[in-house]
């Protein structure tokens, strides 16, 4: 373009035409300021503009360009009387979708002739843009009824809409006209056919498709692999992806997704590690990924490599990798590096702040988290039903039961949104933990919808607490009706007989499991050390270092018995002695995993443990002398919040 611009600046007086293949040069290079600023020389030199100017000027737009430039454009398209000319209305209208100004492309559009496929396109792609996917349906009906032939790009356009919508029918009707032969096919349309019908759950038709094409491309292979991991086919999905000739880094994070789904996250960091070795590069939708499955295992120092590499190779660092970050540290126990990360960030969305209130209310800062609240209001940030999960756990892990009642109130009078079950489920939680055991279950019994086992869990757990059985009985029963295999309903009421010397129902109902078969859930707990992700079941003898783990469980023992612990076997309902109940808490998942950290790293660092079960008397007072003797601090995430161990107490305040 620059040798371009020398030979146009030595021509004397350039003709339309050649500042027109100026501007054209821009807009492919994506220089259109420059363009602009060509535009405004040739309007001073008294060169008029005509019908292939605007096109070519507003091509190479981008959106900010497109709303600092575009109206004043739109001015001079009316005033040389090009605004019934079909090329720049379709540019018009390409430019003010690309600006977000749906509405006034719609405007030009409904004015314009409609006769050339072009038009009809221009105005598709543009709610596809804003994904008012159910609006280019009806436009492409509309098409049809004015017998208004469409492109390769019209159907493109359609089946992605259809995709997304996951409108099967809409989707045959576009296939229709390839399979007719009205439209001829392309490498494109036959990958558009195969994500709608794979989006659609038609893998049988998806795969016949991909089978009978002369060339298939990376696109083709990622929509197959996507088709199989949606429907949750993951073995599938992985054969075609090891069988994919060549991967980009759209098939990776696919597959990287598709362990998310499952809740295999480790699967994810091995296959993560492969695309490195491959030499793909991530984007930001992989980043936020990974993010995703660190902050699942609680993997912080991988998490803080994942931040390195966003920061040293330049991955786009939105708010939406930002709000992963965030997650990331929350669910990984790094409260103030979070609040760091907030701090330092430019544009914040209604996901940034509840992603901080959520993280600061199970991570026990339930004054933090209602502080935050408070900011995001004064914001002018509208809260969604998520927000509220937040806020309601902030009451309930702090126990602020009246201002939790009253929140879920203004949720309704203030934000007109409507409770759902998981809000009902936190009330309850809030009221039940706090010993208003009767209120909880007239929410219950009062609730718009019909309740589930959450909501009925939360009310068994505060009859653990207060020790109800007689209310726990009636919990379990529901829960059992929904669930009839869920054996930590078994477990709980087991506790609460023992709790309440209630033998011979205890007897009963640990009869009532050995008949069943039921078994209580295995305890497993991850501990991340130097990047590897370690896993520990109770009991657990497959570690490569369980000699010294065992050996170092032993003196732990020791060294806190000497401080004074006392196991406590109150939870411990299996019906053998006193000696061989202390030999079962003494094996217990989280402890293999503090002796494990203990051994592996250095004096003074943080031991950091995710469980996949609620924590047990016994470990969280064990967990509180560890964080005193050996002066570590110890940081927990079990199924329902995180526990700071530091100088022998917990964050919890014991209140979990």
């Amino acid at each position: 373009m620059d040798y371009a611009r020398q030979l146009f600046d030595a021509i004397a007086e350039p003709t339309v035409f050649h500042w027109n293949t100026m501007f054209k040069g821009y807009s492919r290079i994506d220089c259109p300021k420059l363009g602009v600023s060509m535009y405004l020389q040739m309007l001073k030199r008294d060169v008029k503009p005509d019908c292939y100017t605007y096109p070519f000027l507003m091509k190479g737009f981008t959106r900010d360009i497109a709303l600092q430039y575009g109206k004043g454009l739109h001015c001079h398209v009316v005033k040389y009387g090009l605004d019934s000319n079909v090329f720049v209305q379709n540019a018009l209208i390409n430019k003010y979708s690309l600006c977000g100004l749906i509405d006034t492309a719609r405007g030009i559009f409904d004015m314009s002739s409609k006769s050339e496929v072009v038009t009809w396109n221009a105005m598709i792609s543009g709610y596809n843009r804003i994904k008012q996917y159910d609006k280019t349906r009806r436009l492409f009906y509309e098409m049809e009824k004015k017998e208004v032939l469409p492109s390769t790009v019209t159907l493109v356009s359609v089946l992605s809409a259809c995709s997304k919508l996951k409108d099967l029918e809409c989707g045959k009707l576009v296939h229709k006209y390839v399979s007719d032969h009205i439209v001829e096919s392309n490498l494109i349309v036959e990958n558009a056919l195969i994500d709608m019908y794979a989006s659609c759950g038609e893998m049988t038709v998806a795969l016949r498709i991909f089978e009978s094409m002369k060339r298939k491309d990376v696109i083709s292979w990622t929509a197959i692999v996507t088709g199989f991991v949606n429907m949750g086919q993951l073995d599938i999905a992985r054969k075609h992806f090891d069988q994919m000739p060549e991967r980009d880094h759209v098939s990776w994070t696919c597959m990287i997704d598709g362990y998310l789904q499952v809740n295999c996250f480790k699967e994810a960091l091995i296959l993560f590690r492969q695309m490195q070795t491959s030499n793909v590069k991530p984007d930001e939708f992989t980043m936020v990924s990974i993010l995703t499955a660190c902050a699942q295992l609680g993997a912080l120092e991988l998490g803080e490599w994942v931040k390195a590499y966003i920061d040293k190779n330049k991955v786009k660092d939105d708010a939406y990798v930002a709000n992963a970050l965030i997650d990331m540290y929350f669910k990984c126990g790094n409260v103030k590096k979070a609040q760091d990360l907030f701090n330092d960030m430019s544009q914040r969305d209604k996901f940034t702040w509840t992603a901080m209130i959520v993280g600061l209310a199970i991570n026990g800062y339930g004054e933090a988290a209602l502080d935050m609240f408070s900011q995001m209001l004064k914001a002018s940030v509208i809260p969604d039903e998520i927000t509220y999960i937040g806020v309601l756990c902030a009451c309930t892990h702090t126990g602020m039961v009246d201002e939790g009642r009253k929140f879920f109130a203004s949720m309704i009078t203030q934000h007109g949104i409507e409770p759902n079950v998981t809000h009902y489920g936190c009330l309850v939680d809030l009221l039940g933990r706090a010993g208003h055991v009767k209120e909880a279950h007239e929410v219950i019994k009062n609730m718009p919808m019909k309740p589930n086992s959450i909501v009925w869990g939360s009310l068994l757990g505060a009859c653990r607490i207060h020790k109800d059985a007689d209310m726990a009985e009636m919990a379990a029963k529901q829960i059992l009706e929904l669930e009839p295999a869920n054996g930590a309903v078994y477990v709980i009421l087991c506790n609460i007989y023992a709790a309440c010397n209630k033998w011979d129902n205890w007897r009963e109902l640990r009869k009532d499991m050995m008949d069943r078969g039921i078994k209580k859930i295995p305890g497993c707990s991850l501990i991340e050390m130097n990047g590897v992700v370690h896993e520990f079941v109770a009991g657990d003898q497959s570690h490569p270092q369980i000699k010294d783990i065992y050996l170092k469980l032993d003196e732990m023992t020791s060294d806190l018995k000497f401080s004074g612990y006392s196991p406590d076997t109150s939870e411990v309902f299996l019906d053998i002695g006193e000696e061989d109940k202390e030999s079962a808490l003494y094996q217990h998942s989280e402890k293999l995993a503090i002796a494990f950290g203990l051994i592996s790293s250095e004096n003074g660092s943080t031991i950091r443990i995710v469980k996949n079960l609620r924590m047990c008397v016994d470990c969280h007072q064990m967990a509180k002398l560890v964080s005193k003797v050996y002066e570590r601090e110890v940081i927990v995430r079990d199924r329902t919040r995180f526990h700071h161990f530091r100088y022998g107490s917990c964050s919890c305040k014991d209140y979990w």
